[in-house]
């Protein structure tokens, strides 16, 4: 198979690309980045884009199946416009581009709660873009709504008092389907949903997708 990542910077997407690159069934990964990155492997190819400019990389969107771990924070984007070119335009142009060179799988990491009449900002603009994605016509589309991440070395302050809380709830059996998700399980689970040869749209939360981190 020949995967198309783009978020390999984040991380899930650095744990999803080593998995990449370590899993025998794909034989090609793409990666598309703003700046060169210190690796180097037999199968990865690192295209330096601007994301802005569609015109100029466009049609380097082919392959098997598109993963897409894109995304940022209020904070690191500066506002809500800020973030919205990343998390929203960037992925649903990627998506689009992939649709019309006949990529026909993609899987998406979105994120827990969102809906597109969410009252909250993050998580409308993510069930947005869910529903923006739906609407390509992929063969296969798997969207990922995961709970609060754990990532290493994670120095986002206000990700890690919220892993914390959820974490003491879930000792006080609270929030249980919001068990904390290392990025590693997700990156997995993302590998596997793509090998699956079932059709159609699919949403995974919670223990579905620990579920399809241990599906072989």
């Amino acid at each position: 198979m020949h995967a198309l990542l783009i978020g390999a910077t984040g991380a899930t997407g650095k744990d999803l690309l080593d998995l990449l690159l370590k899993d025998d069934s794909y034989h090609k990964v793409d990666i598309f980045v703003r700046r060169n990155l210190d690796i180097q492997h037999e199968k990865l190819k690192i295209h330096i884009i601007n994301f802005d400019i569609p015109e100029q990389w466009k049609h380097l969107v082919k392959g098997d199946v598109l993963f897409s771990c894109l995304g940022t924070t209020l904070k690191a984007a500066g506002g809500k416009e800020a973030q919205w070119i990343v998390d929203y335009d960037y992925q649903y142009q990627f998506a689009k581009f992939a649709r019309q060179n006949n990529v026909n799988n993609y899987v998406l990491v979105s994120s827990g709660f969102s809906s597109p009449n969410s009252p909250f900002y993050y998580t409308r603009m993510k069930g947005q873009l869910e529903e923006a994605v739906k609407a390509l016509g992929f063969s296969k589309l798997t969207i990922f709504n995961p709970p609060v991440l754990i990532r290493k070395n994670s120095d986002r302050t206000a990700e890690v008092a919220g892993l914390k809380a959820i974490q003491f709830f879930n000792r006080i059996g609270i929030f249980r389907s919001q068990n904390p998700l290392p990025t590693e399980i997700l990156a997995q689970a993302m590998i596997n949903s793509a090998k699956t040869k079932e059709y159609g749209i699919f949403t995974l939360k919670g223990k579905a997708i620990w579920k399809c981190a241990e599906t072989n």
